[in-house]
């Protein structure tokens, strides 16, 4: 275990030390639950259920590349297996275990579940719950032909105890780099990497070089074995999408207002800047919840660009949330298109799926 995980830089030291305390109490109370799922004392025992689980997570707060990551095991697995995925469903307005019908929407499962419903229900089942220990047990009831539960989120919920647990490292934010909240961004103690039967190594560029390796030798250091494998992977965004009318091809020519509600913006707005004639990028927290002021401030900053070519560029995951809201039918008056994104593995794409199916055989 890495004490503390606190390393104070000559760069900030006056608040790195001033926070310093809070993360100590913080360090202890997560190590102190660890401990006790780890050696199952009292209510801490982690439960286990006849279903291939496979959790993806990080270390980190803020977004890693989960969404994308779980869409990939969707389409590795849903064409030979009886897939369902399971998240918490942050942003919902509901509360408690939902298995989506044919109605779900966002306000009722949230933006990224119904990304995951959006494409590809009904081969798939969705299920929102707080408590994964109580919502698989209603899954399998409901559903018992499940085979696999692919854990949204669930890398630092202790009370199941998934078969295949994934954890994920944003390049640009690796782990072995960060702090512990409230000095860094780290959930827990750097050493919950060592529960990692598997990390993947998210948003890297195409070419990393000497990197790898030294990426590589830091990771496998918190694991506490080489035997854990290490992958690396990108990010690759496809041709924006009408959300009325997917075979309209987008004008390049356009000038275009990127509106986004995620945890990392930056690689987004980078690339549309690159690829695109951005105009401006309205940024919103992750999750946001638009109201009918949020979309008369994107609708104005749209009708000020004098460009006759124009339009509103989005994520897909927040257009769930559009596509779901009363405002939906002003969107119909003027082109709204969002990205798709899906991620890439640099190499070894073929090792990594047959870890996953190894569970399966």
């Amino acid at each position: 275990m890495q004490p503390f995980d606190i390393v104070l830089s000559k760069g900030d030291y006056s608040m790195k030390f001033l926070l310093f305390p809070f993360s100590f109490i913080y360090f202890l109370i997560t190590s102190f639950r660890n401990y006790l799922y780890d050696n199952k004392i009292g209510i801490y025992k982690p439960q286990e259920f006849d279903v291939y689980s496979v959790a993806v997570g990080n270390l980190t707060v803020g977004g890693t590349g989960k969404t994308p990551v779980i869409e990939y095991l969707i389409r590795l697995l849903y064409k030979k297996y009886k897939v369902a995925t399971l998240s918490r469903g942050y942003g919902r307005k509901t509360k408690g275990v939902i298995i989506t019908d044919k109605d779900a929407n966002a306000e009722q499962i949230g933006d990224e579940p119904m990304q995951f419903h959006h494409k590809f229900y009904p081969e798939i089942h969705v299920v929102v719950g707080e408590e994964r220990s109580l919502a698989i047990p209603r899954l399998l009831y409901t559903h018992p032909e499940t085979q696999v539960v692919l854990l949204d989120d669930a890398y630092q919920h202790r009370k199941v105890k998934p078969k295949l647990n994934i954890l994920l490292t944003d390049y640009h934010r690796l782990f072995f780099k960060d702090y512990l909240l409230p000095v860094g961004r780290l959930r827990e103690s750097r050493s919950g990497a060592a529960r990692a039967d598997v990390i993947v190594v998210t948003k890297c560029p195409q070419e990393i070089g000497y990197k790898k390796e030294y990426i590589k030798k830091k990771l496998q250091a918190y694991v506490n074995t080489k035997k854990v494998p290490v992958f690396f992977t990108g990010i690759k965004y496809g041709l924006p999408i009408d959300i009325f009318d997917p075979d309209l091809i987008f004008d390049f020519s356009s000038e275009v207002i990127l509106v986004s509600g995620i945890a990392q913006s930056a690689p987004l707005e980078k690339y549309v800047n690159e690829n695109f004639k951005m105009a401006t990028h309205l940024k919103f927290s992750d999750h946001h919840n638009y109201s009918h002021a949020d979309f008369s401030n994107i609708f104005n900053k749209y009708r000020t660009l004098k460009s006759n070519r124009k339009c509103i560029l989005t994520t897909e995951k927040d257009i769930m949330k559009w596509m779901q809201s009363d405002m939906k039918r002003h969107l119909a008056n003027i082109p709204v298109f969002y990205l798709p994104i899906e991620i890439y593995f640099l190499e070894n794409e073929s090792q990594f799926q047959s870890f996953v199916m190894k569970g399966l055989k």
